[in-house]
């Protein structure tokens, strides 16, 4: 990808914006040294970080008030939960139908704006008086627009950060703020909930939305669309977003990097979405069950810390085939049937396999031409969450006709074998000096597709 020195009309900047030629952000090298804090560095991406922290945090807190509300209105534990099945379903239908969003229009203008959607739908759901059905169609509103979210921002950061060490590091941040957000979210969620009603608390996070969206406006520069041909000739917006989609699809060496990035986490969310069932095996009554839901991620922020700040980029490239494969192993624990000290191992263990991100991101992101990187960064994020319910509601169908003692270690099984079934495609479609790469090649006219021997 182009890494020019200076502010360009679109592309990736490894360069902090606005920098005088003497104080360019630092550069992939210095990267190692200082780890984490050369992406804290570029003041624009503190911005980035602030807003997403926010918004993380509202979507969170949203969940819980929210399903709280509906349980209140209905007393039905079945629409209580739905309420969060709904925070991941509509996830495909943004992702797919909405992802040229990412590309078509101005990164800041997509994001801001998405902001006050979610702002908006926040601001429906506290009005007196609103059916379940609407609070359930404005918690659709929110997952569908998370994907579109999700993937400009993703595709911002390869602009704010270069597609270097710092964007590497920089997608690492954001995975410890998700990770960290539903630890505190539910954390303030819940002690909110003692003192205020659930349509005070859905305010809040309208507010955290708005607050997001200002700092996103103010700290942001503003850039051009990444597809910058003219209107007629990008055709209608849903027909680029699937287009689009089946060129990412279409493309062997995408292909394989996108489901080694969907494979892991949709196992791995198998023991997760039994944990209420596997507490209430053991007995352990609510504190033994939140210590449960708080493993994964306490672990998957430990592994991502420690990793992004102590190994080089070579080393954290090695980890990636092993540790995605490891994410899945620790639910064969759960065949012995562990007591609670292990099962929390095992869970935080399963957490610690978010590590394996760092290389998949590097792949990705210089695998994808320039004008699809908000498409493919949107897909991306669409589909983990989307195999990621699906998985979920598999394993509740199976939990019903089988125990879980069996149930946990058979995805975990199933997940080695399709994982490694991905490691050795992603393997096979490596550029390689005596190959011809299975990805699309970049020169001064853009994009060119290339095709296999």
């Amino acid at each position: 990808m182009p890494s020019p020195s200076g502010p360009a009309p679109s592309g990736r900047l490894p360069v902090c914006p606005g920098a005088d030629a003497a104080g360019a952000a630092p550069s992939a090298a210095a990267a190692r040294p200082d780890g984490y804090r050369a992406v804290f560095a570029v003041p624009e991406f503190r911005y980035v970080f602030a807003a997403h922290l926010l918004s993380s945090l509202g979507v969170v807190v949203c969940e819980i008030a929210l399903s709280v509300l509906v349980f209140r209105i209905t007393a039905s534990p079945l629409l209580s939960a739905l309420t969060f099945a709904l925070g991941l379903l509509p996830y495909v239908a943004g992702g797919t139908l909405l992802s040229a969003v990412a590309d078509r229009y101005p990164a800041r203008r997509v994001l801001v704006g998405c902001d006050l959607l979610c702002a908006l739908a926040a601001a429906g759901m506290v009005a007196p008086g609103t059916p379940v059905v609407v609070l359930l169609v404005l918690r659709c509103v929110l997952a569908a627009i998370a994907p579109v979210f999700a993937g400009t921002r993703a595709a911002t950061l390869g602009e704010i950060l270069g597609e270097g060490e710092l964007f590497v590091l920089g997608r690492s941040v954001i995975r410890i703020v998700n990770q960290s957000a539903q630890l505190a979210g539910f954390a303030a969620g819940g002690l909110l909930l003692t003192v205020v009603s659930p349509a005070a608390v859905l305010a809040l996070t309208g507010g955290a939305f708005l607050g997001s969206a200002l700092l996103l406006r103010l700290g942001t520069l503003a850039r051009p669309a990444r597809d910058a041909a003219p209107g007629a000739a990008r055709g209608a917006l849903l027909a680029a977003s699937l287009g689009g989609a089946r060129l990412l699809l279409a493309d062997r060496r995408l292909r394989a990097l996108l489901l080694l990035t969907w494979l892991p986490p949709a196992f791995v969310s198998v023991p997760e979405a039994l944990l209420v069932s596997y507490a209430g095996q053991l007995g352990t009554g609510p504190a033994g069950m939140g210590l449960l839901m708080c493993s994964m991620p306490i672990g998957a922020v430990l592994a991502e810390s420690l990793v992004g700040t102590f190994l080089g980029p070579r080393a954290r490239t090695r980890l990636t085939f092993p540790m995605g494969v490891f994410a899945v192993l620790p639910s064969l624990g759960f065949a012995a049937q562990p007591s609670l000290g292990w099962a929390v191992l095992l869970l935080a263990l399963t957490g610690t396999g978010i590590s394996y991100n760092f290389g998949v991101d590097r792949w990705f992101v210089a695998a994808v031409p320039d004008a699809l990187l908000g498409r493919a960064m949107t897909v991306m994020q669409a589909g983990r969450m989307t195999v990621m319910g699906l998985a979920m509601g598999l394993a509740g169908v199976a939990a019903e006709y089988a125990p879980l003692r069996l149930v946990m270690p058979t995805a975990g099984v199933l997940g080695a074998v399709c994982v490694v079934a991905v490691i050795f495609e992603v393997r096979r479609t490596e550029p390689g000096p005596d190959r011809t790469s299975p990805g699309p090649v970049r020169g001064p006219a853009g994009p060119v597709a290339r095709t296999e021997k």
